[in-house]
């Protein structure tokens, strides 16, 4: 799998446990890592998975496989050892931007994309990376060899497709629902919509008391800059998955009190309060620490 591949796929909400220290590290660098000059010390990365409770010796580890995957590379910055994104993956981070900051989602009346694909029994292997790399971006499966997504993912679907050099096997198509069948019924099969909207219920649970406490919270000191950091990413780290997960599907064709909307906005609220404030800490951190160096 290429290490964009593996950025995007994300952990799973709901699995026991904290998400893995690689996932803050990647969720620390796409929100921070890009806006510091592309370069984090060593130190400082250290210093900031501190901040959530992290043992240096597991960030290390966890820097260590990411850079053997490729999702980092070692740089120089000041004299210091340093990490930082590799730059074939900036395209994908901006993908995941705009999947997770700025929604846009399908209406009952927008094309869909059809995906068709047929693999020769010797490459099988093949077969199971399309389907996989189709499934992480959120497309439904109609049949075996056909899946269906939002006409607004053709874009990022063509990018694997071509990147993975899988285009001899891959065909797509535009379409719109013809009849006689009920929509909504075909798209409760075709997405597991059971697991997802309890994923969404899951990050509802896990959140909601902290919007409260944090709408509360008027004082602004080191403080809680840090405590914000500690609560935002953690919280986006669980959440960036989401967005994969669920391909922003028209409403009228989810179930009634669909928790979607309600997660969804939940994130927004507490990406609005504590996104600023976390980055305060990050980038003190970052830049202060470096210029004291």
């Amino acid at each position: 799998m290429h290490a964009e591949d593996e950025i995007i796929a994300g952990r799973l909400p709901g699995a026991a446990g904290q998400p893995a220290h690689h996932r803050f590290i990647i969720t620390v660098f796409g929100l921070y890592g890009r806006s510091s000059g592309g370069v984090i010390p060593v130190a400082l990365l250290v210093r900031l998975l501190q901040d959530l409770g992290l043992e240096s010796a597991s960030i290390r580890s966890s820097i260590s496989r990411l850079k053997k995957k490729g999702v980092l590379t070692s740089e120089k910055v000041d004299g210091q050892n340093g990490y930082s994104l590799s730059p074939e993956l900036e395209q994908h981070f901006s993908i995941r931007d705009e999947r997770i900051f700025v929604p846009r989602p399908a209406s009952a009346n927008d094309p869909w994309l059809l995906a068709s694909f047929s693999v020769p029994e010797a490459q099988r292997a093949q077969r199971n990376k399309i389907r996989t790399g189709l499934s992480r971006m959120g497309f439904g499966n109609v049949a075996p060899g056909l899946c269906i997504a939002p006409k607004k993912l053709f874009t990022e679907a063509m990018d694997f497709v071509v990147r993975n050099d899988l285009k001899d096997y891959v065909e797509f198509f535009f379409s719109s629902p013809a009849g006689p069948g009920e929509l909504k019924n075909k798209v409760a099969e075709w997405w597991d919509l059971q697991s997802l909207e309890q994923y969404y219920a899951e990050f509802i649970d896990a959140h909601t008391a902290e919007l409260t406490e944090w709408k509360k919270r008027k004082d602004r000191s080191e403080s809680t800059y840090r405590d914000a950091f500690k609560t935002y990413i953690p919280m986006v780290t669980q959440w960036r998955r989401l967005p994969f997960l669920d391909p922003e599907l028209p409403l009228e064709f989810l179930p009634e009190q669909w928790k979607g909307t309600e997660a969804r906005q939940l994130f927004y609220d507490l990406h609005g309060i504590l996104g600023p404030l976390s980055a305060r800490h990050a980038n003190r951190i970052i830049h202060g620490q470096r210029e004291a160096a």
